[in-house]
């Protein structure tokens, strides 16, 4: 896929890294999960979407974020203006220093066009793990950096964004004109918008169906290809804090998802934490865009590994 660089040994130095006892509850990243997944299908343009939209600035709010909305449409598969509720979060919004950028989706697919019942292909997707799971860690993140930031604990400032619009791609039955760049449409108006002040963010991860119980995090392939020291630093933590079950250390294929916008559109160096099944035939687990994307897909042990990895790197 790409060749490695050889790497020069430079002289060993000591340094100094301030840390602090890390707390992050999986079994509130969790909740977090279900609450979303209670108003059913968050397909735009839909009450389970508004409402859950509400529900997310309102968490937001209550763990301290200065929080703002991106509204907007861009063409859908068919050319069609589809809505975009993008929803921010600043924590820290005070701070000049550097930011850290923390997204996931927050939409679910309209259209169930993977199940293995041709009945269910136009049934919407409940998203639990794809993808409220990321959802459900960022807020569990705001949480804990609420409460750190209490404390007095010097924070990373950190922006979290919940791209909207991100699962509407063209459908699998669809047998139309294919148009270009269908997925991902909330990363793509909230990159374009904010690469005047690219400066601002150090890198950013993306949190894409992080919840599943035998999830395998591969080093993804335009993660490596914009923000590789960054993706090395995210596993190489990982697996200091015994996470390599879940963290490998290994390459996998393209995947268009909201990091890769970040990167080309904003020019933000971003990096996807996504399941990732070298197995099955599209490359992601079985129940993916089907309508058995449930809560029985969800693990609190993976969660816990993904949202202590993340912690660690904020607070130290």
């Amino acid at each position: 896929m790409s060749a490695c660089g050889k790497l020069s040994k430079q002289p060993a130095q000591k340094t100094t890294e301030r840390t602090y006892s890390v707390d992050f509850s999986a079994d509130s990243a969790y909740h977090y999960i279900a609450q979303q997944v209670q108003f059913g299908p968050r397909v735009p343009g839909t009450q389970a979407h508004q409402q859950c939209g509400n529900f997310l600035v309102a968490q937001l709010h209550r763990f301290g974020a200065l929080v703002e909305e991106q509204t907007g449409t861009l063409p859908d598969y068919l050319g069609n203006p589809a809505p975009i509720r993008n929803i921010i979060g600043h924590l820290g919004a005070e701070s000049s220093g550097k930011r850290l950028l923390i997204c996931a989706h927050w939409d679910c697919r309209p259209w169930a066009d993977h199940d293995a019942n041709p009945s269910n292909h136009h049934t919407p997707v409940l998203g639990a793990n794809d993808a409220a799971s990321g959802v459900g860690v960022a807020l569990e993140l705001a949480r804990q950096w609420q409460l750190l930031n209490t404390k007095g604990v010097a924070l990373i400032p950190v922006d979290i964004v919940f791209f909207d619009t991100e699962d509407m791609g063209t459908p699998e039955w669809f047998d139309g004109q294919q148009r270009d760049n269908t997925w991902c449409l909330g990363s793509q108006l909230w990159s374009a918008s904010v690469k005047p002040n690219a400066e601002q963010y150090t890198y950013g991860i993306l949190l894409d169906m992080i919840g599943a119980p035998d999830a395998c995090f591969y080093q993804e392939y335009f993660s490596m290809q914009y923000a590789a020291s960054y993706t090395r630093k995210v596993w190489q933590r990982a697996v200091d804090l015994g996470h390599a079950r879940y963290f490998r250390q290994q390459p996998s294929c393209p995947i268009t998802d909201d990091h890769y916008y970040v990167n080309v559109l904003a020019g933000i160096p971003c990096l996807d934490i996504i399941h990732y099944d070298a197995l099955s035939g599209t490359g992601f687990p079985a129940y993916w865009h089907t309508v058995n994307d449930d809560m029985s897909h969800v693990s609190t042990a993976t969660l816990q590994a993904v949202g202590t990895t993340l912690m660690t790197l904020i607070c130290n």
